[in-house]
This record gives C-alpha cells, sequence and structure tokens, in this order.
C-alpha cells in the first residue's frame, strides 16, 4: 500500500499543504519545531483515526481555528482510494472513503495501515503497562475490525461502570445495572484477550528473530502475556474465557466498591519484556531500550505484511540519527520494500534513500 500524496488544511502548524510522494522511500527533512512530526502523524491518523501524541482531537487543529482537514491519496488492494478526516473543534470527527462516511474508524485499517515509530516509543520498554497495551491495540485494530469494535465498546462500557462505582454511594439505585454492564464488559473483555494472546505469540517469534539479529546475536528478546489471573488460556474462544472473567469479577466486587474503581479485566493487561531472561523495564541500557523497541516495531510491520500480502508503510521519526552505524544499516536492509517515510534534520540521506524523494519542511511548509 501506497500513499501517494496528501493534503492538510489547519492541522497542526500547517495552514495548507500539499505533496505527493514516492512509493519507495520519503526523506522529510528541516529544522526542528517545523512540522516535520506533524506530517507523519497526519498520515498515520488516516490509517487509526487516533493521534500518537494528542488526547483529543481538538489538538490537532491549527490554533484559532475550528475546522482541520487531511485527504490522503491511497493505492490499496490494487485500487485507489482517497480518504478524507475532517476535524472540528466542537463535533468531533467525520471520516470518508471516496467520498463515502465511514461508520467507524476500524473501516480505515483495511485500506491503510502504517507502522510508526518515534522517540516516544522508548516508553514502550520503559513505562507501565498501559504504554504497551496501546501499542497492542493499534497494531491488532488495523488487522482485526473486530478486534477495533470489541476495543471501542470496552472502553464505552468501561467508563459506564467507572461513574457507577463513583457514585453508587450517592445513588444506590445506579447498582441495579452494575450486573449487565459486567457482563457485556467479560463478554468483550474476553473477544480482546484472545486476540492479544494469539497476536503476542506471534509477535514474540518475529521480534525475538529480528532482536537476534539486530543485537549481532548477544541479546534474547523475551515476550510474556499476563492478563486476568483466573484464565488458564488466554488464547482459548471468548465463549470459553467469559465464566473465568466473570468469576474473577465477583471475587473483586466488593474491593471495587470500596475503592470505586474497576479492578477486573483486560484494562490492567500487561506485556512484559524481557531481555537475556532480565526485566527491560528495570535493567535495559538507553541504546538496549531503542534496539528493543524497534524490533517490536518490525516485527508487528512484518506480521502485517504476511497477513495482507502489502507491506504497511513505514514511519521512521527521527531514528536512524540516534543508532550507531551497524544498528543504521540493519534497519535500512530490513525496510528493503513498502514505502517508508523517514524525517532527520539532515538534508544529505543514506545510499538506501536515494531511489525516492527528499522533501524540505519549513515554518509549516512542504518544498520538494
Amino acid at each position: 500500500m501506497i500513499v501517494k500524496g496528501i493534503t492538510l488544511d489547519f492541522f497542526r502548524n500547517y495552514p495548507h499543504a500539499a505533496a505527493e510522494f514516492s512509493p519507495n522511500v520519503n526523506l522529510i527533512y528541516g529544522d526542528n519545531a517545523q512540522g516535520k512530526t506533524n506530517l507523519l502523524e497526519a498520515i498515520a491518523f488516516l490509517s487509526t483515526a487516533r493521534s500518537h501524541r494528542a488526547r483529543y482531537d481538538r489538538e490537532l487543529i491549527s490554533f484559532g481555528v475550528e475546522h482541520g482537514f487531511i485527504q490522503g491519496e491511497i493505492f490499496s488492494r490494487q485500487r485507489d482510494f482517497t480518504l478524507e478526516a475532517r476535524l472540528s473543534c466542537g463535533n468531533g470527527k467525520q471520516l470518508f472513503s471516496n467520498g463515502v462516511r465511514l461508520k467507524t474508524a476500524a473501516e480505515l485499517s483495511g485500506i491503510l495501515q502504517t507502522v510508526l515509530f518515534c522517540p516516544e516509543d522508548l516508553e514502550l520498554i520503559r513505562e507501565g503497562a498501559a504504554v504497551r497495551r496501546r501499542f497492542l491495540d493499534t497494531c491488532i485494530c488495523q488487522l482485526r475490525p473486530k478486534y477495533a469494535a470489541a476495543l471501542s465498546e470496552y472502553r464505552k462500557l468501561y467508563d459506564h461502570k467507572t461513574r457507577i462505582l463513583r457514585d453508587w454511594a450517592e445513588k444506590p439505585a445506579l447498582l441495579q445495572t452494575l450486573d449487565d454492564f459486567n457482563l457485556r464488559l467479560a463478554q468483550t473483555g474476553a473477544i480482546l484477550i484472545q486476540h492479544r494472546a494469539l497476536f503476542i505469540r506471534r509477535l514474540a517469534q518475529t521480534a525475538a528473530e529480528i532482536h537476534k539479529d539486530f543485537s549481532g546475536g548477544k541479546e534474547i528478546l523475551e515476550l510474556t502475556y499476563r492478563t486476568v489471573k483466573t484464565v488458564p488460556s488466554p488464547e482459548a474462544a471468548p465463549k470459553e474465557l467469559l465464566p473465568y472473567l466473570l468469576a474473577h469479577q465477583e471475587s473483586h466486587r466488593q474491593a471495587e466498591l470500596e475503592s470505586r474503581q474497576c479492578l477486573s479485566g483486560p484494562h490492567k493487561d500487561e506485556l512484559e519484556i524481557q531481555l537475556n531472561a532480565a526485566a527491560a523495564k528495570s535493567f535495559a541500557s538507553q541504546g538496549q531500550t531503542r534496539t528493543a523497541a524497534l524490533s517490536l516495531k518490525l516485527a508487528s510491520r512484518e506480521l502485517m505484511f504476511r497477513e495482507t500480502g502489502e507491506w504497511p508503510v513505514l514511519l521512521l521519526d527521527d531514528v536512524l540519527s540516534e543508532l550507531d552505524e551497524r544498528r543504521k544499516r540493519f534497519v535500512l536492509e530490513r525496510i528493503q520494500g513498502g514505502q517508508v517515510f523517514i524525517t532527520s534534520c539532515e538534508e544529505t540521506p543514506p545510499d538506501r534513500l536515494l531511489s525516492g524523494k527528499t522533501f524540505h519542511i519549513r515554518q509549516g511548509a512542504v518544498l520538494p
């Protein structure tokens, strides 16, 4: 799949911009704070309808303006698509494919898939479980629309249950609805757990192979999935997982009422990462952290290719400058095939990039 071109109106620091890209490698260079990352963010948004940096869509709209716009010309599945994201400060976002409004963001994944690596991805290794869950969700949603729909519903149910737990003491009647929410949370949660378990098994094997090569055979990367402790086999069918999730909910019922927090469910899942049998979160060096995070992202890219037969668009935000020469060569060799966007402060590209196009970003303008 290829992003042939993009048009931006009042997106971040771009009042208006348009560019046509190479199907191979695109080097996006310029000084800091000119808009390089914003351009990659816009491309990624067309595949997930979410930003890796903004909690709310209104943060993506230029300051002092009520509406923003992203349009991408995409070639995917041997067809041309025009994807549009219309952003509004007050009414949320609207998504369109070839002029037809999409019902859910999950429909984007069948058209455009992206893998983004940015400096913040070091948090994949260092930070808490929420960051790794977000990584899993981003990957699986692009491969499994059923998962994306279940995740969206789970989040809404979780918010409702949280409000019940928060307010039940003042409004005891709310507890009459708690069992209904628990049942539906367990049903959707079972779907999430199975999909995560299946994906992590494949990710663990691929990421371990990549990391072994990346580290010159010196390091072993291992991934372990931790979910609700009563679940004996996370890869089991959702209907088999359901009674275990309900039992765990019931055992935590009083604690949830007392703490006024939702304590049971896959929203607390963890993806444990180990390097040479030691917890990467606690013991990995700066270089090991970067290598491990890149291995996870490159592995997710390869899994998407195996699944769809098309390389997802790879977005590398200021990655090469932080790598030594051996690791830089490894990355450039590993990303053969597919379309790649790389941001850099340097205008001169590595040899691998000579077959593509170069763009200069200056003050929110794309200059070929």
